[in-house]
């Protein structure tokens, strides 16, 4: 077996955008491309995630370089997961995008910024040397930047400037928190930091650091108190640029999150209430912002605050269970949140609108299409045996284990509050009657020709059904889970895996 095959999403990605470059102004074949890229990138991810479940992870060393020296790009459960769900969804948006997005974004440059987005994504995922996520993340920072801005209307410039103001100061607290480690440990290597921090005498100055990585990751997450550029920026671009962001990007903080607080800091009592503290923060302040909202775009962006509460409680649990729920969760929010906003995408399409007091009917004129969009929304909420109802089970139980009883109350609490938005939004646009409708709002979906209608339909099929897959098959995804969990928790796996090869 030729380890450099985990490289594999990256190059194709890269390829793609820079083919893609050429390949300017010419809008069906950079469509044609791009649908040919995220395939092969779906075939090499899902060939990964075997490959690392029959040999176990899989190391690359750039140039040879034996670590702590060099970059190394490394696979375990946990890495080949976010792979193989990024390729699922990238595949996904980039079929949603060939009417979602216009000819004009297109001419712009959308496919290769979009490549290059994906490409730092899955670099971000692959990578065992701390210094080298940063500049990964950098990459997903300016493409995203530019995904957001593409089309230049004076919403989206404004939320593009909140979103990479906020993001800009995660990155700076990101660099000091590494340049900070590397003072200490005289190494960038993920493992190599995990055994030298352990023998650092000042642990005081340890966790402080640790502190520092929790905030450059946790703004990109999205976490309380600095949440706001989420609400304001995910709502203006096009539904497919939303859905990518919506569904992989928040995400890419979580799993930083997992990996540097297992492998290099281990969280004492003071850290793992502060997890606590802000899962619970962030789970009402975005339960609560979502509940005034008439948006659907707006409403879901608070929703993937609140959410991402529940993932934040998770690791403060801190417990084999709750990380094992952590990862389900990931798993069914990446696929659902991306849903989502491809299907207010569709809605739009269809009623010239998001917002819920122009909306109505729905269900009485694409009762398929709603019955669809009724899987998405009920697993959102975790009605049984949908995915979402396995993923916070977890949660409940190791907040009643680990007498977190505060947290408890927030987590049935927000779960509630996605219940009454839920049920009001089923209410709003599939069960009420259509509101007189205005002149110029027509129904754009209903005369796009068959190929069009398939290139919007299927990608939520897809979605839906990976859903449904997750929730009706949770056993198996669950033995997966605990698995990841594990090795999260015994880090020697990890590290052994990366240095024991040199």
């Amino acid at each position: 077996m030729n380890a450099n095959i985990i490289l594999a999403p990256i190059l194709i990605h890269l390829i793609t955008a820079v083919i893609s470059l050429f390949l300017w102004g010419r809008v069906l074949p950079q469509k044609i491309l791009s649908l040919i890229g995220s395939l092969l990138v779906l075939i090499s991810s899902v060939l990964i995630f075997f490959l690392n479940q029959k040999w176990g992870s899989i190391i690359v060393f750039a140039g040879n370089w034996k670590p702590p020296y060099g970059i190394t790009f490394v696979t375990d459960t946990l890495s080949t997961i976010m792979l193989l769900l990024t390729a699922i969804v990238g595949l996904a948006v980039s079929i949603y995008s060939h009417v979602a997005i216009s000819t004009s974004r297109i001419k712009f440059g959308y496919y290769p910024i979009y490549h290059f987005l994906l490409m730092g994504l899955s670099g971000a995922f692959l990578t065992g040397d701390i210094f080298n996520m940063y500049v990964w993340f950098e990459v997903v920072i300016i493409s995203s930047f530019v995904l957001l801005t593409l089309g230049g209307k004076r919403m989206q410039m404004e939320g593009a400037v909140k979103y990479m103001a906020i993001n800009m100061l995660a990155s700076i607290i990101f660099l000091t928190g590494i340049g900070i480690l590397y003072g200490l440990t005289g190494s960038l290597n993920i493992a190599d930091i995990g055994t030298k921090v352990r023998t650092i005498e000042n642990q005081g100055l340890v966790q402080v650091t640790s502190l520092l990585f929790f905030f450059g990751f946790g703004i990109k997450s999205a976490v309380f108190p600095l949440y706001f550029w989420l609400p304001s920026s995910y709502h203006t671009p096009p539904s497919a640029i939303a859905a990518i962001f919506g569904g992989l990007l928040t995400k890419m903080g979580i799993y930083s999150l997992l990996r540097v607080f297992t492998v290099i800091f281990y969280p004492d009592n003071f850290m793992l209430n502060f997890f606590c503290a802000i899962a619970i923060m962030t789970m009402i302040t975005g339960a609560l912002g979502a509940m005034n909202k008439k948006s659907l775009r707006r409403m879901f962006s608070y929703l993937i605050v609140c959410h991402i509460g529940y993932l934040i409680a998770g690791i403060g649990l801190y417990t084999e269970l709750a990380i094992s729920g952590v990862i389900f969760y990931l798993i069914h929010d990446i696929i659902i949140k991306s849903n989502l906003f491809m299907m207010t995408g569709i809605i739009y399409k269809i009623r010239a609108s998001t917002d819920m007091r122009r909306l109505g009917g729905l269900y009485k004129d694409y009762p398929k299409l709603s019955f669809v969009m009724a899987i998405i929304l009920f697993s959102l909420i975790g009605i049984p045996p949908l995915s979402g109802f396995w993923a916070k089970i977890p949660f409940i139980t190791e907040s009643i284990h680990e007498g977190r009883f505060v947290l408890l109350a927030v987590i049935l609490f927000s779960s509630f509050v996605t219940l009454i938005i839920i049920s009001k939004l089923w209410s709003e646009v599939f069960w009420k009657d259509l509101p007189k409708p205005n002149p110029t709002e027509i129904d754009k979906f209903a005369p796009l020709k068959l190929y069009e209608k398939i290139s919007l339909v299927f990608p939520v099929l897809l979605l839906a059904s990976i859903t449904l897959y997750i929730g009706l098959n949770a056993g198996a995804i669950i033995k997966v889970t605990d698995k990841v969990a594990y090795e999260l928790l015994h880090p020697d796996i990890y590290i052994e895996s990366v240095l024991g090869k040199n």
